[in-house]
């Protein structure tokens, strides 16, 4: 007979082994998959976002590039009165530049929670100073069918030390693809603010995800800013010496 002590151990190693042989993920992990589907180890796209508003609606048109979670770039393409106005991310550094003045900017945390070019996304949702992986802690909270995905929902509460615009953030994630179809983001006091949704589910860089984000501000009725994919390429190489300075006057 085996000494119990030894039992012990052996269903110990059995019972760690079966958790990481049939895959359990945690609530971080199934965030950073959720975002790696979409911005891969790089990623190119172009997109359109819509403004509406009670009594008018607007179009900007831009590119955007990243590499890895801590660079990126993004392009104002249209309309002519922001054309080649760039937003430059390297690590926690955030730059602008302004053609019309011919200047960059270095942005202050204090702008990311600040909306971006009249939208209803703020700089830090779309210039991304903070990270969803890095700078939140991330509870799983069961499951909720999202219009009829069976979806994860994990609460992500920022990290003491992390700059963090929201006072949390609950994502809804498909179990099946890592789709990330819904965010409602919350102020320190607890009061939701801002609903993002994800529509118009296709095929985009040979992975099915949405083509569209709606944000939608709580407290301003009629109020959307909608955000959707025209193209998407991933995995194409880009050198880091793509994301800096020099390369936001000179970018097409």
């Amino acid at each position: 007979m085996l000494p119990k002590q030894f039992v012990l151990f052996l269903l110990l190693i059995f019972f760690t082994g079966s958790s990481s042989c049939y895959g359990q993920l945690s609530a971080r992990d199934i965030v950073e998959k959720a975002e790696d589907r979409v911005i891969g180890k790089t990623s190119f796209s172009d997109m359109t976002i819509k403004i509406v508003r009670p009594s008018w609606s607007r179009d900007m048109s831009l590119k955007t590039w990243t590499k890895g979670r801590n660079l990126a770039m993004i392009l104002i393409t249209a309309p002519s009165k922001d054309k080649g106005t760039v937003f430059l991310k390297r690590g926690k550094e955030v730059w602008n530049w302004i053609p019309s003045i011919e200047r960059s900017i270095k942005l202050p945390p204090s702008m990311m929670s600040q909306n971006w070019m009249g939208t209803d996304f703020t700089n830090d949702d779309l210039v991304k100073e903070s990270s969803t992986v890095e700078d939140y802690d991330h509870f799983l909270r069961g499951e909720e069918s999202i219009g009829g995905y069976n979806c994860y929902r994990i609460e992500m509460i920022p990290k003491p030390e992390a700059a963090i615009v929201w006072g949390k953030v609950i994502l809804w994630i498909d179990k099946a693809d890592f789709m990330q179809l819904k965010a409602e983001f919350f102020d320190e006091d607890g009061i939701l603010v801002n609903r993002m949704e994800g529509k118009n589910i296709g095929i985009l860089a040979n992975r099915r995800m949405p083509q569209e984000f709606h944000m939608t501000p709580i407290d301003k009725k009629g109020n959307k800013t909608i955000l959707i994919y025209n193209s998407l390429e991933l995995d194409k190489p880009i050198d880091d010496s793509f994301f800096n300075t020099q390369k936001m006057k000179q970018i097409r």
